[in-house]
This record gives C-alpha cells, sequence and structure tokens, in this order.
C-alpha cells in the first residue's frame, strides 16, 4: 500500500488585485513531496504572479500560504520568518537573471555569501558541485554573455540549487530554446524529482516540456485553477478552454506511431 504523499506547499484562497483588475481569483492549489506539478494557462493570466506570491515578492489580498507541512501562514508570518521560508526554496526564471558582470561561479556563488557563514572553500566546493549537476562544470570563469541561452539557463538553475531547496520554482524554463536544449533542461527537472528529490513547480506553455517533465498538471484560467489532475486527465478533458489549450499538441501525440 503506498503511502500518502506529504505536503510540501499549500495556498488556500489566494486573492489578488493589481489595479482593480482580478488576477488570482481563489487559488487552491497544493504541491506534494518529490513531484513536478506543471502551470498552465493562458497568457496574461497570473501564473507568473502566482509565482511571485510564493516567493513573497507580491503580498496578495486574501489567503494563505503553507510550506512543509506547518501549520503558520507565510502570509502573515515576520519578515524574519519569510525569509527563512524562502530559504526553502528556489526559482529559475524565464531569461536566467543572472548578472552580467559576475561570472559564473560568482553568480552561483552569491546566495551562499549573502545568506550562509559558510567560507570560500566551502562556497567553492558547493559552486563545483552543483555545475557538475547541470553539465558545466567547466563553464565557471565565463560571463552570462558568454554563453548560450540554454547554458544560462542552467546557470539559473544552479544557482536555484545552492541552498539545497526542498521546492524549486521555474517560471517558462524551455521558453525560447530548441529542441535539443529543450529536453536538456527538462531531464534535469525530471533528475531532480528522482534523484535529488526537489519538488517542483514550473510554468510552462510549452505542452511538448508539460508532458515530458509533470507528475501532475494545474490549469489557471480567469484567475481560478480549473482543473488538476495527471497529464492522463488532461488529455481526456473535456473542459472546452482546455481542449482548445491542448488540440494542436494532442493531434500531433496521437498521430505518432
Amino acid at each position: 500500500m503506498n503511502a500518502t504523499p506529504k505536503e510540501l506547499l499549500e495556498m488556500r484562497g489566494i486573492k489578488l488585485k493589481i489595479e482593480n483588475k482580478v488576477i488570482l481569483d481563489g487559488i487552491d492549489l497544493t504541491l506534494y513531496e518529490d513531484e513536478v506539478l506543471v502551470l498552465m494557462g493562458l497568457s496574461g493570466g497570473g501564473k507568473s504572479t502566482l509565482l511571485s506570491v510564493i516567493t513573497g515578492l507580491l503580498k496578495p489580498d486574501e489567503g494563505a500560504l503553507f510550506i512543509l507541512g506547518t501549520d503558520e501562514d507565510l502570509l502573515k508570518a515576520t519578515e524574519t520568518r519569510l525569509n527563512e521560508g524562502r530559504m526553502h526554496m528556489g526559482m529559475v526564471y524565464q531569461n536566467g537573471a543572472l548578472i552580467s558582470s559576475m561570472n559564473v561561479h560568482d553568480n552561483i556563488a552569491l546566495p551562499l555569501r549573502e545568506l550562509t557563514d559558510k567560507n570560500a572553500e566551502e562556497i567553492d566546493s558547493i559552486v563545483d558541485q552543483k555545475l557538475e549537476l547541470v553539465g558545466l562544470k567547466d563553464a565557471k570563469q565565463k560571463l552570462p554573455s558568454e554563453l548560450s541561452g540554454g547554458m544560462q539557463k542552467r546557470v539559473g538553475l544552479a544557482r536555484a540549487l545552492v541552498l539545497d531547496p526542498r521546492l524549486v520554482l521555474f517560471d517558462e524554463p524551455t521558453a525560447g530554446l530548441d529542441p535539443i536544449h529543450s529536453a536538456t533542461i527538462n531531464d534535469l527537472i525530471i533528475q531532480l524529482r528522482d534523484k535529488q528529490k526537489v519538488t517542483a513547480l514550473v510554468v510552462t506553455h510549452e505542452l511538448e516540456s508539460a508532458f515530458a517533465i509533470a507528475s501532475r498538471m494545474a490549469f489557471l484560467d480567469e484567475g481560478k485553477i480549473i482543473l488538476q489532475g495527471t497529464p492522463d486527465e488532461f488529455r481526456g478533458s473535456d473542459i472546452p478552454v482546455i481542449t482548445q489549450f491542448f488540440s494542436s499538441y494532442l493531434k500531433l501525440e496521437n498521430g505518432k506511431e
């Protein structure tokens, strides 16, 4: 008998208005340990905004946020407790968000220097480990401008992992990449789940990537989660906005031998 999966992050009733426009309208969403939850939806539908709420960059008008199975609402926590909660999260931005004047090593080392008391030798060792994990051990002296888009995203992932977070948030991790580099990023996300026991929340509109990596999926439409389920449940959905969103991909998938 399989054990009940443990909750890693739970959002309850998250509501947010920006300039009187409803962006998030009562979001209830749970992530479980060791899964990849893919969040999809139409452009401008609030997916990246939801990531900002989770990381504490935006404060919602209503709702509650819990991590690591605790009963402490992070949205009501002190700044100190909020920062402690953030230590359990890593964020991989769509464009990598690397500091252009710093080389790869220093970009990755920055959270360790700012948030821990580790010495230079310890930091160097951790940076080397994370670069090895993302397949860029020989790139640590390069500047971001010397890297391809796919390499920049892998450096961003290495930086997100330096504090050994339990949860990593990805904002469009394969956007703008060719199929080979997209597959590399997808493989890294799956490896993190299966070997490093990292839970991931991935915002993407790249459907091939979504179906390749997802343990579960959720669809955000007009500020609400209208469906959560397995990839097979999404394939079988008859909700019009979802069937339309997936139509071209599923036709291609069904045409494969």
